[in-house]
């Protein structure tokens, strides 16, 4: 069972391998603001993710190109609505 890390909170809680970040971070309780209801077409979820990156789904054409319309995107940018969590650990931090 992966652990989610939230920063900058720094909670971390329990998750199930193929669960979306998003759905993660919610069932947390933690806040998080998602327009467009998991569809890759808004950008508010997007998150840098500081540890586990490549225990992430691949990122998709939809999610590549929001990601492409954002400004302060970095190679550890994605969207928490899309990137789905795998099997190992993972620290996100949720931007404001």
């Amino acid at each position: 069972m992966p652990m989610l890390t939230i920063n900058p909170s720094g909670t971390t809680v329990p998750s199930t391998e193929g669960m979306s970040i998003l759905e993660a971070v919610l069932a947390a309780g933690v806040k998080m603001p998602h327009k467009c209801e998991g569809k890759a077409e808004c950008g508010s979820c997007h998150i840098f993710v500081v540890e586990g990156r490549k225990t992430l789904s691949k990122t998709q054409r939809a999610e590549n190109e929001r990601l492409d319309a954002i400004v302060g995107v970095s190679s550890n940018s994605r969207l928490a609505c899309q990137a789905k969590l795998g099997s190992e650990n993972v620290t996100v931090e949720l931007l404001d």
